[in-house]
């Protein structure tokens, strides 16, 4: 009996924030014009100089205007700019109903991010029939545009590295393939710097060699990228190859606990900025605890560093807790034994485990009135953002900052409260 292929799509919502709002503004409130035809752009906090373009429109690309710069620096080249602020509420809700909409055809979904997934497709060519599985990604496409609607790209492959390349060859609402035997017509003549994983930095070094599209990476003699890129190298070189994804990148799903992580906008270098990041998802972190009527003993911080190094460490508390200010202050000594600064951190996340339920707090004699007032006022605070909204209240150490107070969009329906909405009108189906 022949051995049963094995299909992986790679889902990307095209331009998932904008595109996210401006579905919900036509679609939902009745608005005529459309922010994806107009120059548009999603952006931070426009009051603090650090504000960011978060999305952007095609016709605002149009304009050089990249994701990531300065709003200031996106209104001077295109003047009529519209600029809207993020609702990472709406997000959440269109992330999930893209998830369960994907769900309905596999039982193998792995969400990598709030508007990126993959899907497992394990002998389905016996369904659709063998080489039909591009006409099932059309029409998966499509039912994701009418019924949720906005587009997204799948890219189709064997493995995860080569669905999520493949999804990127051009955008937007598009299917392309990239299989083994296509990887050098359709990814070696890329610019290097197209890559998964392959930063300015590394693009820079790449540059230095002599190398400039990925096919050059894959070409090159493999001491000499190991001799000056390291660990790091080794592993993007095999990227261009065709390589798959280290299993680290799909590590979280397997958490027991609760946890958050992220992917700074830019390098971490100093420990303010990390203080405030690890902060940031220990204030999710413990709303959720407290939400589960739980407590939590173990602590744990993970990061991955521009360098693709990896470090993790934990710390056992001494009593079961499920207040933040206790979550954070182990958390920020486990970052501080991790990380000498040296080294640019790319990813920082937080976990914790061994999880309560039976449970009263453990108290010694001089915490017992401290940690009775913090556990009343996290309560309090999280009853006011469940009325008001999360925003309604936050740490005054966030007012001139440009972190979220509260970061890792994917489970914020578990502490907002918020749930997946859609609303049917005759046979279509739209994200609210």
């Amino acid at each position: 009996m022949m051995d049963r292929e094995i299909y992986i799509f790679h889902i990307d919502a095209n331009n998932a924030f904008l595109s996210w709002t401006a579905a919900y503004r036509v679609n939902i409130l009745g608005e005529r014009e459309d922010l994806r035809n107009i120059p548009s752009i999603i952006g931070g906090d426009q009051e603090k100089r650090h504000g960011i373009v978060l999305a952007k429109s095609i016709r605002a690309k149009k304009y050089g205007i990249q994701t990531g710069e300065a709003i200031v620096t996106a209104r001077q080249k295109c003047p009529n700019l519209v600029v809207l602020p993020p609702d990472y509420g709406l997000y959440v809700k269109a992330s999930r109903s893209l998830i369960a909409k994907l769900k309905q055809y596999s039982d193998q979904v792995i969400q990598y991010s709030i508007d990126e997934a993959w899907c497992v497709f394990d002998g389905f060519e016996e369904l659709y029939g063998k080489g039909q599985m591009k006409n099932f990604a059309y029409r998966l496409k499509n039912e994701i545009r009418g019924e949720l609607g906005f587009t997204v790209n799948i890219g189709i492959s064997t493995n995860f590295l080569l669905s999520k390349m493949a999804g990127g060859l051009s955008k937007p609402d598009r299917v392309h393939t990239l299989f083994p035997e296509e990887i050098e017509k359709k990814m070696w003549p890329l610019p290097v710097s197209e890559l998964f994983f392959v930063g300015r930095a590394t693009t820079a070094k790449l540059h230095k060699l002599g190398i400039y599209t990925i096919g050059d990476l894959a070409k090159a003699d493999d001491k000499v990228i190991r001799a000056h890129l390291k660990t790091p190298g080794f592993i993007i070189q095999g990227y261009a190859r065709g390589m798959d994804l280290e299993p680290y990148i799909f590590t979280h799903e397997a958490n027991k606990g609760y946890g958050n992580s992220l992917t700074a906008p830019v390098d971490i270098t100093d420990m303010e900025y990390a203080r405030h990041l690890i902060l940031s998802l220990c204030e999710t972190i413990g709303a959720r605890v407290r939400e589960d009527n739980v407590r939590i003993s173990q602590v744990s911080v993970h990061i991955t560093t521009n360098e693709f190094g990896h470090g993790s460490r934990q710390m056992q508390l001494l009593a079961a807790t499920d207040v933040t200010e206790e979550i954070f202050g182990a958390a920020y000594r486990i970052l501080g034994k991790l990380w000498d600064g040296k080294v640019p951190i790319r990813q920082i996340g937080v976990h914790t485990s061994r999880v309560q339920t039976d449970a009263g707090r453990q108290y010694n004699f001089f915490d017992l009135e401290k940690y009775d007032k913090l556990e009343m006022l996290d309560r309090t605070v999280d009853k006011i953002r469940r009325k008001y909204g999360e925003d309604a209240v936050f740490r005054a150490s966030f007012l001139k900052s440009n972190v979220s107070h509260m970061s890792g969009g994917l489970n914020k329906e578990r502490r907002s409260g918020v749930t997946i909405g859609i609303n049917v009108e005759g046979e279509k189906t739209r994200i609210i």
